[in-house]
């Protein structure tokens, strides 16, 4: 085991560390997945080079995909490649996070501009038909404000577990970061690191492991050796501009919307899940079963299968 490697409490188990380096065994499916070509873009918004993938047919109708916070456009990898041959797919990374450039600061209309136009450049406004936007976590918000000022844009918005909390919850915030990201002397030790946020199980170590490499980059350490740090700028939270009131977001949304959630969940738990639903009369509800806030990663053909359904669904309507 590399020197970066220590074994953790229980409490804080990392996913990988067993590992030590090698890939998890990983089912037929995935690899014909994650070979699927897709072609690398970036588009420039206010001087910041934002890096999205697409794949499929331009002439087809747009998808585009939305990750949670810290995360990258690499998280759909493994999903995008189930839509490819009905959609023009697109997954993006929000500035400071994956290959995207970092801002001094940031804000959810910066965002919201990162994704009308990487919807702009990846041509999704130019079909006859508008494009549907899927949005986790972090992201479902910034989808929440993308709607609400935007949603003559698109024929429908899902946002995948991420909480509109009732106004008696506690929650303070995401986690300000003390300092910036640690280097690792050894892609081993920098594995072994990873964690999901929040933290929680998830039986598909080979979808965990292949995020985490692609959440790191190399650099060159002081000492002149080469080592292994995170692509995620560590002071997202302490240059964010707050954004408005979820609640009024979600409400101000007038296309189709749909609101999905692992059923175990910590951050979508049965009384949030309750107060949502009261917010709004005409939103479509879907619980994905033995999943939790990673719902992609837990059950990752239950989620294509979810919005493969409720895509279907916005189309029959809309015809």
């Amino acid at each position: 085991m590399a020197d970066d490697v220590k074994e953790l409490p229980p409490e804080q188990a990392n996913l990988l560390v067993k590992y030590r380096g090698a890939r998890p065994p990983a089912p037929e499916w995935f690899q014909r997945a994650i070979d699927t070509p897709y072609e690398e873009r970036f588009v420039s918004v206010d001087g910041t080079r934002v890096r999205y993938q697409r794949w499929g047919d331009a002439g087809q109708p747009g998808l585009l995909l939305v990750h949670g916070n810290g995360a990258h456009a690499h998280w759909y990898d493994f999903i995008a490649p189930y839509f490819a041959e009905t959609h023009c797919v697109v997954a993006m990374s929000f500035a400071g996070m994956g290959d995207s450039d970092w801002r001094d600061t940031y804000s959810v209309q910066a965002f919201t501009d990162e994704q009308l136009a990487v919807c702009e450049d990846a041509g999704l406004f130019e079909n006859d038909a508008k494009p549907t936007m899927v949005a986790h976590s972090f992201g479902g918000f910034i989808a929440m404000h993308t709607g609400s000022k935007h949603s003559d844009k698109f024929a429908g918005i899902m946002i995948v577990d991420s909480p509109v909390r009732p106004p008696d919850d506690d929650w303070d915030g995401p986690p300000q970061r003390a300092r910036g990201n640690k280097t690792y002397t050894t892609l081993e030790g920098a594995l072994a690191r990873f964690r999901l946020a929040p933290p929680q199980p998830c039986e598909n170590h080979y979808i965990v492991d292949y995020i985490a490499r692609h959440s790191l980059k190399k650099v060159t350490m002081e000492s002149g050796q080469e080592g292994w740090t995170w692509k995620v700028d560590p002071f997202i939270w302490r240059h964010f501009e707050a954004m408005a009131e979820p609640k009024d977001m979600l409400r101000a949304i007038s296309c189709p919307l749909a609101i999905m959630r692992g059923e175990n969940s910590i951050l979508l738990h049965e009384k949030t899940w309750t107060y949502m639903r009261g917010l709004l009369d005409d939103m479509t509800m879907i619980s994905i079963p033995e999943a939790q806030h990673h719902v992609m990663l837990d059950q990752p053909l239950g989620f294509v299968a979810a919005v493969r359904a409720q895509l279907a669904a916005w189309s029959t309507d809309a015809g």
